[in-house]
């Protein structure tokens, strides 16, 4: 069921760079057409589960993000008809192993590794869509020990919910509990072991309602892989 997305999604679609600010703060180019990533579910975090742990070696960027919760399964899904298959919503932060998905990138590799780390997707409970009737007003903020980093709305993404979830539809099957983290704005940055991490969703805009929040301690993983910078 949706609603215990975290327990039954088969995989988290995570859309890159879709918001302009973002992508050229990266240094990226602004995307002509939807592309995106895979995460596994193993890295959800829930809050209450435990910290977040930084690996050895590894630069953490935190990426705060607004989730989509498939309803229903779905193939070759319409922009008009995109919708009805959104049960609801999330919040959740994208971690990215930066340095190790620099490195991947400047050799030409896949970069699963460095958003695939246990931990690396800490994500809030189940939203129901009636409470977001307008996806595009949704606020979303994060902060690092309570200094605030990135602060932005949903409305001012690239590609908007009915397009990913079409583009994505028409390439692999969305089926019942998937999670669709739609990109994240600007102000991206480091995590350390021993700051927090502190989420905010509000609806609708950045002044609205608090429909979620919850925080996450960082800690230094034990044991495990360790990055090391090629020389």
């Amino acid at each position: 069921m949706a609603a215990n997305f975290i327990r039954t999604s088969r995989k988290i679609i995570a859309i890159g760079r879709n918001y302009v600010d973002h992508a050229k703060e990266l240094g990226n180019a602004v995307p002509k057409e939807p592309f995106f990533f895979l995460k596994p579910t193993t890295s959800f975090l829930s809050p209450g589960e435990g910290p977040f742990e930084v690996p050895k070696g590894i630069n953490v960027h935190h990426e705060v993000e607004l989730g989509v919760i498939i309803g229903k399964n779905g193939r070759d899904i319409s922009k008009a008809d995109a919708f009805n298959y959104v049960a609801g919503y999330t919040l959740a932060i994208d971690m990215t192993a930066r340095n190790m998905q620099e490195a991947a990138k400047k050799k030409g590799l896949p970069w699963s590794a460095a958003k695939g780390f246990d931990t690396f997707c800490p994500i809030g409970p189940f939203i129901p869509a009636a409470k977001v009737p307008d996806a595009t007003k949704v606020g979303l903020q994060l902060a690092v020990d309570g200094v605030v980093k990135q602060s932005g709305v949903t409305g001012d993404m690239i590609f908007d919910i009915p397009h990913l979830i079409s583009f994505v539809s028409g390439i692999m099957r969305l089926e019942e509990g998937d999670v669709i983290l739609t990109g994240t704005p600007a102000g991206v940055g480091p995590v350390k072991a021993g700051e927090t991490v502190a989420v905010k969703m509000t609806y609708p805009g950045l002044e609205g309602e608090v429909l979620d929040q919850f925080e996450v301690q960082a800690v230094a993983r034990e044991g495990g892989y360790e990055f090391k910078e090629a020389k």
